[in-house]
């Protein structure tokens, strides 16, 4: 079944549906990838290439093309199948030019199911997700990769590619079974394609709000094995949901449980998982947060940490007034931008807390109350609404969230 939405005009700021009495200024379809193949020119009236250029020129040119631009290539002709589907040109890719991130927007909090945001091509695709069960699963994502822990067990774990849907089953973590508050994290290594996951656990401990046993469980592909990186129990702080492995170092945030007066709700934490032997303790690798945060998103961005937070305000910080994105450097935060408030209020009605992610350049927010998604450029420095989500809201407590990964054809888990 194909979803009708509205383009936002250039230079609009208001994330708002463009409908004059069920006329549509602009309209498109949200496409599926069974359907890629379906622009082609069929009266056969261009000059086709395989008459000029000859296989190793024609995989270096498609090689640097966008993803969904490579699969509708594939579905030109017998010939260009092959070359896409080919071992050599999918090491090409290996070598190529990075992707912009994609953002898949979950449309159900019951069922799996949603639409995949392109920024280049600036389309949404319909894609099905395997294994994940329900949207509020932990999901982390890295160079291809998508990891999906189940929110029950915490043990259940699946890595995927969702363009080629090459999937595999992860063996179940091992230490601390049961966790009142989890973290998942991923890393992949660009040119073996090993990667490493990471599981952070809180659990409270008995009858004490202010003890919390903190474990970090660390998987590893290569070794196709679990462990047990560290146990430690921190006083006045818990973990949470929110980490991010950067250049071998793990961060997680954490928030404060009271029995003292913290300057900050929350805080992070470092943990260098690549040089375990160097860490004695969390505590002595605790960094504060550039200001007063309602909430915070932990994100990659070629190697360097960048915070999306929500800023609260001075008597009421649990009240989100703004936000801001930050870069961390040498363990100090750099603010890089906050939010300009035509954009904030373009939301509508903002929750305190809200999703987050981004990779490469590009970070794209998105508020649970709608499927509104604004991106913001690191590099040009430029904040632009999507295109309209194919799906609308239809019930006032329906929730939206996502999660951005980088699309290949590569790599499989």
């Amino acid at each position: 079944m194909a979803f009708t939405f509205i383009t936002v005009m250039a230079g609009d700021t208001s994330w708002i549906s463009h409908y004059d009495d069920g006329t549509r200024r602009e309209t498109r379809e949200a496409d599926s990838f069974l359907d890629l193949g379906e622009e082609v020119d069929k009266d056969g009236t261009d000059v086709s290439l395989d008459t000029i250029l000859p296989d190793e020129l024609l995989e270096r040119i498609l090689a640097y093309l966008p993803t969904a631009s490579i699969l509708r290539a594939g579905c030109v002709c017998k010939r260009w199948y092959e070359i896409v589907s080919s071992e050599r040109f999918l090491w090409n890719l290996t070598h190529s030019l990075r992707q912009k991130p994609w953002y898949y927007m979950f449309t159900s909090s019951d069922e799996p199911t949603g639409y995949a945001y392109d920024a280049v091509l600036r389309k949404w695709y319909g894609i099905e997700l395997p294994f994940i069960e329900t949207s509020n699963w932990f999901i982390a994502s890295s160079y291809g990769l998508v990891c999906f822990m189940d929110n029950d067990s915490r043990s259940e774990l699946f890595m995927c590619n969702p363009i080629t849907k090459r999937c595999r089953k992860l063996e179940k973590p091992s230490g601390l079974k049961f966790s009142d508050y989890s973290a998942l994290a991923m890393s992949v290594n660009r040119e073996s394609h090993n990667y490493t996951v990471a599981i952070v656990k809180s659990k409270q401990i008995p009858e004490n709000f202010f003890q919390w046993d903190i474990s970090i469980n660390i998987y590893d592909s290569k070794k196709e094995t679990w462990m047990t990186s560290l146990t430690e129990v921190l006083m006045g702080w818990r973990g949470g949901d929110e980490s991010v492995i950067c250049n071998g170092v793990l961060y997680f945030l954490v928030y404060s449980t009271g029995g003292g007066q913290p300057e900050s709700r929350h805080a992070l934490i470092a943990y260098n998982i690549s040089n375990r032997s160097t860490q004695t303790t969390l505590r002595r690798s605790f960094i504060a947060v550039p200001c007063s945060l309602t909430c915070g998103r932990l994100m990659n961005m070629k190697e360097k940490l960048v915070m999306v937070g929500g800023i609260g305000k001075h008597d009421r910080p649990d009240i989100i007034k703004g936000i801001g994105i930050w870069v961390l450097n040498d363990a100090k935060w750099e603010e890089i931008v906050r939010m300009p408030h035509k954009y904030f209020q373009g939301f509508g009605e903002f929750d305190d807390v809200f999703a987050s992610s981004g990779t490469d350049d590009l970070i794209y927010i998105q508020s649970y109350g709608s499927p509104a998604l604004l991106t913001f450029d690191m590099n040009l420095k430029l904040w632009k609404w999507s295109q309209k989500c194919p799906v609308a809201k239809r019930f006032p407590l329906q929730l939206f969230t996502g999660f951005c990964f980088e699309p290949r054809l590569e790599i499989a888990p």
